[in-house]
């Protein structure tokens, strides 16, 4: 079966990153974390890590990184590298830029913190509020070796629609495969 990749923006959640683990089982994701919500959730933070699953840098606060100065893109970086390294004893190795908004200074930024940027090839759109049925569908479209985006924001259509992802991919003859760099999910 080739491989996929799922991913999951924005976490950890309390209403949703539990839920999330569950239905994943001991299928692979990559959870890219919000540094904020890293802080005030560290028991989250280190669920996903114990169930053995990639934690990635997805910024302190959600900017757009290509607006912001130099001083305030490393700090947005710096600060969630260390958070996360923290709570979990691993420096992140993957990095997500909010919005998929990226670019050269972008690249820098992570590049020097010796991350890996990592972006998607299906966007489920759960985040416009997309029905389970609507999310499943929109996964269909992933090819061998693509990645899926999907957000642990605290909707529960995601959650539903885990399962049904899983399901659907088995049918195909795909499965939920570790990322570990773009280019081998």
């Amino acid at each position: 079966m080739d491989p996929v990749a799922l991913t999951f923006d924005d976490g950890p959640h309390p209403e949703t990153t539990p839920a999330l683990l569950a239905a994943l089982g001991d299928a692979p994701a990559t959870f890219f974390l919000q540094g904020s919500h890293a802080a005030a959730h560290p028991d989250l933070v280190r669920a996903i890590a114990a169930a053995g699953h990639p934690i990635g840098n997805h910024s302190w606060s959600h900017p757009r990184l290509p607006a912001l100065t130099p001083a305030a893109r490393e700090l947005e970086v710096a600060r969630t590298q260390d958070l996360l390294a923290g709570i979990t004893g691993t420096r992140p190795a993957l990095f997500r830029p909010p919005y998929g908004d990226t670019d050269a200074a972008v690249a820098a930024t992570i590049a020097g913190h010796g991350l890996t940027e990592v972006l998607w090839t299906v966007d489920t759109r759960d985040w416009a509020g997309a029905a389970a049925d609507e999310i499943t569908a929109a996964a269909s479209a992933v090819q061998p070796g693509g990645i899926i985006l999907m957000y642990d924001g605290g909707y529960a259509s995601t959650v539903a629609a885990v399962p049904r992802i899983l399901a659907a991919l088995s049918a195909s003859g795909l499965r939920a495969g570790r990322l570990g760099l773009p280019a081998s999910p």
